[in-house]
């Protein structure tokens, strides 16, 4: 392919003494990257979560309680939020493209075709639990429903949280057991263990080797992702997320239905077993979007305040560089706990591998600020825009347009 060295401007609206408004989805997005971070490291830490039981060295009720809290407050509520800003930034293309007179259709294949192909690199190398070849495949959907009301996106995506929510809840009913057998799981979670301590080939082999696996569990997420694609176009639609002021009232009902029924279905859920059991797992799809709704309302909000106008300065550029920022915790998840770096899988406990998350998003907050002072995408940002646009976008920060 060729590519002209000539990229448009960016143009980002500023309102005197507030922050961007791009700048604050943004520093959603970056909240979003480290609640994936939260939950996708413990597969890292640990084989025996691919097969949905604890790691029987860290069983003590410390470790226990560190657990359900995740289960809790974090797994499937992070994804969700990730979704619906994909679906939200989504509509920020089609006024882009509408802006440019630029057909969106073929410009959008290719960023998915980009998407996927990354997605697969990083399913086989660095973590099969990818969630960039699911976004790939349910965006042609998404651009398949550029031009539906608002209405209809959103009746489309309560029909497919209680579609899945409705036949997750007859196989509950029907005794059906996601873990069969404990002892066979457990004998699997422990040569999963040892295959992370192995080398890149090791790895690998691991990997292709569970991604069967993980492609069944798209049953439950992929539905549940093109629904929060589908909510977070309405909202682009409506403008919820640049318009928090004129919008407040309706923010305020999502917190005031999303807490209590959304933080009722989290106790279920990580208490009836997480995403190990049917039952939980249902009550967990049905009230999870709930949820993840309260807590972008809540952020929302708290962005408009002087202190959230702070922080939002601090996490907006680790939102800007999101994809990279999301292979990037793969690389040093892979360095940390593989046999490829220091080979820690399996030998550190669930508290302190939070930790390890936390250490880790500090430092890519801290690199995503320094690195955009020079350039004005990330690494992958840059070569997946190179991709869409056919051209070499320029990279450094400081060449005039």
């Amino acid at each position: 392919m060729t590519f002209s060295r000539k990229d448009p401007p960016v143009v980002v609206e500023r309102s005197p003494g507030a922050v961007s408004r791009i700048a604050g989805v943004d520093a959603l997005r970056a909240v979003a990257l480290f609640l994936i971070l939260v939950v996708n490291i413990a597969y890292f830490a640990s084989g025996y979560s691919f097969h949905l039981v604890p790691d029987p060295v860290h069983d003590s009720w410390g470790v226990q309680a560190v657990g359900w809290a995740v289960e809790a407050l974090v797994t499937m509520k992070a994804y969700l939020l990730f979704a619906f800003l994909f679906g939200y930034s989504f509509t920020l293309q089609l006024d882009s493209a509408a802006r440019r007179g630029v057909d969106i259709v073929p410009r959008f294949r290719r960023r998915l075709a980009g998407l996927f192909v990354l997605g697969v690199l990083h399913a086989v190398l660095l973590f099969q639990g990818d969630i960039l070849t699911t976004y790939a495949v349910l965006g042609l959907v998404l651009l398949a429903m550029r031009r539906v009301a608002v209405g209809t996106a959103l009746r489309a995506a309560v029909l497919l949280t209680a579609g899945i929510g409705f036949v997750l809840a007859l196989a509950a009913v029907g005794g059906t057991q996601l873990v069969t057998d404990p002892a066979a799981a457990l004998a699997a979670g422990q040569r999963s263990t040892e295959a992370l301590q192995g080398g890149l080939g090791s790895l690998i082999a691991e990997h292709v080797r569970q991604l069967p696996a993980m492609i069944g569990a798209l049953v439950v997420q992929g539905p549940l992702a093109l629904s929060a694609f589908l909510f977070g176009y309405a909202a682009g639609r409506r403008r919820l997320l640049t318009d928090v002021a004129g919008n407040r009232q309706l923010l305020h009902r999502v917190q005031r239905v999303g807490y209590p029924v959304g933080l009722a279905g989290a106790v279920v859920f990580a208490s009836g077993g997480g995403t190990a059991n049917l039952t939980g797992l249902t009550v967990g799809v049905l009230t999870a979007p709930l949820l993840a709704a309260a807590y972008a309302a809540s952020l929302l909000e708290f962005f408009e305040t002087d202190r959230g106008r702070r922080v939002v300065t601090v996490l907006a550029p680790a939102g800007r560089m999101s994809l990279s920022n999301y292979l990037g915790q793969s690389v040093l998840c892979v360095l940390v706990f593989t046999g490829v770096g220091l080979g820690l899988a399996g030998a550190v406990a669930p508290p302190v591998v939070l930790l390890v998350a936390v250490v880790i998003y500090g430092v890519q907050v801290a690199v995503s600020a320094v690195w955009l002072s020079r350039f004005r995408y990330g690494p992958a940002e840059w070569l997946l825009r190179a991709w869409t646009e056919q051209r070499w976008p320029r990279l450094r920060a400081s060449v005039p347009d």
